[in-house]
């Protein structure tokens, strides 16, 4: 058997880039495309496909507040490594960037913001009411930092990658409760 890393490897990373070619390619160039990032195997793939496709898209990462390891990476250029950490985005309890995925976030990404569990939890109830798609919490990352209003995206074309339908709703019952 061969193990494959779920984000730090070249087809992962090339696979989960298909998510920014596919929308691009529906509804044409973007101002800027939020994607959650965890190891950034998502991040890394949507922001090559968008830096492609549409160069003129800022790509905007979106990780929980709780574990700012790629934010902190990305603002001093050096990999940081974290503890575990504790936020409801289970897919984002990464300890670090990996070392395939850092440097391409580096060279084509413009920016990574974080958001509250609160935040998340937000984004997931306006999905959900609102929008009727199930999306897991890690998925809803860049949904949650376009509503805070993280960047200010008015009168700009702004995408956004939605990820995973992984729910325990017993355990996120207790969110929304």
């Amino acid at each position: 058997m061969t193990l494959i890393p779920p984000y730090d490897h070249p087809h992962v990373i090339a696979g989960q880039g298909t998510a920014a070619k596919e929308l691009i390619e529906d509804v044409g160039p973007l101002d800027y495309l939020f994607v959650c990032c965890g190891g950034a195997g998502l991040l890394s793939g949507c922001a090559i496909a968008a830096n492609h496709l549409s160069p003129g898209t800022k790509v905007i990462g979106v990780e929980p507040a709780a574990g700012d390891d790629a934010a902190r990476s990305f603002r001093t250029k050096k990999l940081v490594h974290i503890d575990v950490p504790q936020t409801i985005a289970d897919g984002a309890r990464t300890q670090s960037l990996g070392a395939l995925t850092f440097p391409l976030v580096l060279r084509h990404v413009s920016d990574i913001v974080t958001v509250s569990d609160a935040d998340l939890v937000a984004a997931m109830r306006f999905l959900w009411e609102r929008m009727k798609l199930v999306v897991e919490p890690t998925g809803a990352l860049a949904t949650a930092a376009v509503l805070q209003g993280a960047i200010d995206v008015r009168d700009r074309r702004v995408g956004i990658i939605l990820s995973g339908g992984n729910v325990d709703l017993k355990a996120v019952a207790a969110l929304f409760a």
